[in-house]
């Protein structure tokens, strides 16, 4: 399991058995371990997802954009519920943007 820290300092988890999940479901993000935690700690912007998820999103390329969705359960604990690509941002409020 590793941690990545957001941008609100909550330690995020992202554990093996969800990145087994994860690239099982969009295997093309298989090679992109530590750009998910990356997007984490550096996103490009932050969009209000579902249910109180947040969507780490980081441009990575022409027409290539990485969404992390993960949820921050307390000040000390989060963790990610799923990754995938994009050809361009995702769409929703934005909450919090890279000055």
């Amino acid at each position: 399991m590793d941690i990545a820290y957001s941008v609100n300092e909550v330690p995020i988890r992202l554990t093996y058995e969800r990145w087994f999940h994860i690239t099982e479901n969009h295997d093309d993000l298989a090679s992109y371990y530590f750009e998910v935690l990356e997007t984490i700690e550096k996103p490009d912007f932050i969009v209000r997802g579902n249910k109180g998820s947040l969507k780490a999103t980081r441009n990575i390329g022409k027409n290539k954009w990485l969404v992390v969705v993960y949820r921050e359960i307390s000040k000390t604990d989060g963790f990610i519920i799923t990754a995938y690509f994009l050809d361009k941002g995702p769409k929703g409020d934005v909450i919090w943007r890279h000055s």
